[in-house]
């Protein structure tokens, strides 16, 4: 069993993911900076949780 995310953390990546096609990709590092000047997170905890979403999100969906 995996992690459940909160729907902030979602809803916040799915939206960035959306609004910015083919900018984010499954590269978490990338991901990660990207989120950095996209957004005005300020926690360092919460930036990385959205990138990992993203990242996690973006693989599944290939599939």
């Amino acid at each position: 069993m995996g992690r459940i995310r909160p729907t902030y953390i979602k809803r916040v990546s799915i939206e960035l993911v959306n609004k910015y096609p083919g900018v984010f990709s499954t590269d978490f590092e990338g991901n990660k900076e990207l989120v950095s000047k996209l957004t005005d997170v300020s926690s360092i905890t919460m930036r990385n949780r959205i990138a990992g979403y993203i990242t996690r999100y973006l693989s599944h969906v290939e599939i």
